[in-house]
């Protein structure tokens, strides 16, 4: 809780760590197949190392800049002691999970071996696949010859080879980095009647040590695995004679030159070869240093090879076709008629590509916008938006080159659009475009009409098949028209506009939302029908949660589903009793912004690109758009209560112990599973 006179608030810190909790229960959850758990693990292991690129980072730097007054609720010694408490506990559990995990994949005849078991025939075969694909890839550093360490890469793994000629000979130390982006992490071996063998990269080249340093007169190798974290946060130069897209060029090559905020390494290291890489890395004792199991980079985890059985992976849940989206038909000609609202992964993002195609060639489309935060690898949409400019229309996009971890492949698009003839604007430094438009403007009767589509989640087509998120399409002319206005406010340096039916931030978005509930408040104190669901990735503005708390306190009833990071403190006498929270982690990632407000009776709904936080509100461009048509407020209203019922994946946000799985009921309701069937049941009701 905050200091004394603050508003009562958890840690933001300690609320993300418990997040990542749930993804480790679902690691944990033998209800879920094998493979699945393996890759929840990877999940975690990646976001844990996000946390420490960038906000364990941001306290180390707090820390060592003493100087510097930061007007924040935040001791970040305290913070950093807490979070290596809880990490170390988390690691505990992780290693526990890892292990319980092996030992089920061997009663089910599936085995992860390391270098020692391999039999003379399983060894000839990885030495010759070393030989083949492997060996290419590596290039050796010998620790005494490197200048300094800025040269090894953040997110890689690497192995740390002690090598002698003979066993009273000195030892050397090289470092060989595991090429885990040319290869997979995973080799699968020939079975042996039902038992399946596995072997990681890692043991691989540990098995072949001699093949790549015997030339050198060495005798005598033993390889062991270390890993460092880089802080991740960007230098943005302020130089006025360089493009931002030179700015961020130069800004990226400066992180990958960041200093270690974390050092992790395989327990059973020499502790000669461990002061080395320490003294070389200048990493000193009070730095995050944590020693660990054989294997680390667990996030490759996360494409970890199917074996072929349906037993250890999650069944397939198949895209549904939408009712109002006919195959081999008009998208345009169907938003003509009404809105329409996809739900990804539910429904298939295929939607949007097809929208894309249909409006390159056809020959009353005049332009194309639309912004991009994250784009899929080798991005179908890319390639629409090039087809369209090829076929002689007006494409501009918004292309956000902050988006964080994403940076380079933005950048990359962004040249790629600009040979194509696509007018590309990249924003500028401290400010992002996190909304999620598109606008197509097309010559009917001769006039201009517009379709749209308003967002949650990224236009990623890869993401999409796992990311729970909302998408409007539309040919409302009010909400056409501001999103019309929204493409110009880009364009104009980010001018207040006025919007009809549109919110937008960094202008009303948070003023909009408190009136909202401060009607909620006169409609309580009048006995009037006083309520909200929100629904949101993560919930930190300060602002908004003391109007939460009043709201509470006038008896408006309010329910949160909070996938991340929620400080408010739900459930708390003579603060917010009247506030309900809960967090669902389940095979998707729910990623989806929804709001509905009881409005004395006539629900007012929403949907958003904006998490209710201090930078979506005031340093991003974010659009929330209300829903008017009858029939979807009707299904998010259906969705929202079937994500409220859920008593399977749900956990309690509140007081008592982090992570409560909600008490089942004599129905189990497992939302996200229910929901797609939800949906499959309005498409065969048609």
């Amino acid at each position: 809780m905050g200091k004394p006179g603050k508003t009562p608030q958890v840690n933001r810190e300690t609320s993300w760590l418990h997040f990542n909790g749930r993804v480790l229960q679902e690691a944990a959850d033998p209800r879920n197949p094998l493979i699945e758990r393996l890759k929840f693990l990877g999940i975690f292991s990646n976001n844990r190392d996000e946390f420490f690129r960038v906000r364990v980072a941001t306290l180390t730097r707090m820390l060592k800049v003493s100087r510097i007054h930061y007007d924040v609720d935040l001791n970040p010694k305290q913070t950093l002691t807490e979070i290596n408490n809880i990490v170390v506990s988390q690691e505990k559990d992780f290693i526990r999970i890892y292990d319980e995990i092996l030992k089920e994949l061997r009663n089910k005849e599936i085995f992860i071996i390391n270098e020692t078991e391999l039999t003379p025939g399983q060894g000839a075969l990885v030495r010759k696949y070393f030989q083949e694909q492997v060996r290419v890839f590596l290039f050796p550093m010998m620790i005494s010859s490197l200048k300094d360490m800025s040269s090894l890469r953040d997110k890689s793994i690497y192995l740390a080879v002690t090598l002698k000629k003979s066993a009273a000979a000195a030892e050397d130390y090289a470092l060989i980095e595991l090429p885990t982006k040319m290869l997979s992490r995973f080799l699968i071996l020939p079975q042996k009647g039902d038992k399946k063998f596995i072997i990681l990269l890692d043991d691989i080249i540990r098995y072949c040590l001699s093949d790549i340093f015997s030339v050198f007169g060495y005798s005598i190798f033993s390889a062991h695995t270390v890993k460092f974290t880089r802080d991740a946060e960007l230098d943005i130069d302020t130089d006025v004679s360089k493009s931002f897209l030179e700015i961020m060029s130069d800004s990226l090559k400066q992180r990958k030159r960041g200093n270690p905020v974390r050092f992790v390494y395989d327990n059973s290291i020499p502790e000669s070869l461990l002061k080395t890489i320490l003294k070389r890395l200048d990493i000193r004792k009070d730095d995050p240093i944590r020693g660990g199991g054989r294997y680390h980079n667990f996030k490759d985890f996360m494409n970890f090879p199917d074996l072929g059985s349906e037993t250890l992976e999650n069944a397939p849940l198949m895209p549904l076709l939408h009712k109002d989206l006919p195959l081999n038909s008009s998208i345009l000609a169907a938003i003509r008629k009404k809105d329409i609202m996809l739900h990804y992964p539910y429904q298939s993002f295929q939607y949007i590509i097809d929208l894309l195609r249909e409006a390159s060639i056809d020959p009353k489309v005049r332009s194309i916008k639309m912004t991009i935060y994250r784009a899929a690898k080798n991005s179908s949409v890319i390639n629409a938006l090039i087809n369209a400019a090829r076929n002689g229309k007006f494409v501009t996009v918004f292309m956000e080159l902050q988006a964080r971890f994403n940076e380079e492949e933005n950048i990359n698009y962004t040249r790629q659009l600009h040979e194509e003839g696509v007018k590309v604007i990249q924003g500028i430094p401290g400010f992002k475009v996190h909304s999620k438009l598109i606008l197509i403007r097309r010559k009917e009767n001769n006039k201009d009409f517009f379709y749209a589509n308003i967002g949650t989640g990224n236009f990623n087509e890869d993401t999409a098949r796992v990311y729970a998120d909302e998408s409007l399409l539309t040919a409302n002319e009010k909400i056409t028209t501001d999103v019309a206005k929204a493409f110009h406010q880009m364009e104009a340096n980010y001018r207040p506009l006025k919007y009809k039916t549109m919110i937008v931030a960094p202008f009303i978005m948070r003023n909009h939302f408190m009136n909202l509930i401060s009607g909620e408040i006169r409609n309580a104190k009048q006995g009037k029908e006083a309520w909200a669901i929100i629904k949101l990735n993560n919930l930190l503005d300060e602002t908004i949660i003391k109007k939460l708390y009043k709201a509470s306190n006038a008896g408006v009833k309010i329910k949160l589903i909070i996938r991340g990071i929620c400080v408010l403190m739900p459930g708390q006498h003579g603060l917010s009793e009247n506030i309900e929270a809960i967090s669902i982690v389940d095979r998707f990632l729910e990623h989806s912004r929804i709001m509905v407000f009881a409005n004395g009776g006539d629900p007012q709904y929403y949907i958003t690109s904006a998490d209710w936080m201090v930078r979506n509100f005031d340093h991003r461009i974010e659009v929330a758009c209300p829903i008017y048509d009858k029939e979807i407020q009707q299904e998010l209203k259906d969705i929202l209560n079937i994500q409220m019922s859920d008593n399977v994946k749900a956990r309690i946000i509140g007081p008592g112990e982090a992570n409560r799985y909600r008490k089942r009921g004599s129905k189990e309701v497992r939302s996200q599973i229910d929901i797609y069937n939800y949906l499959k049941n309005k498409l065969t009701s048609v």
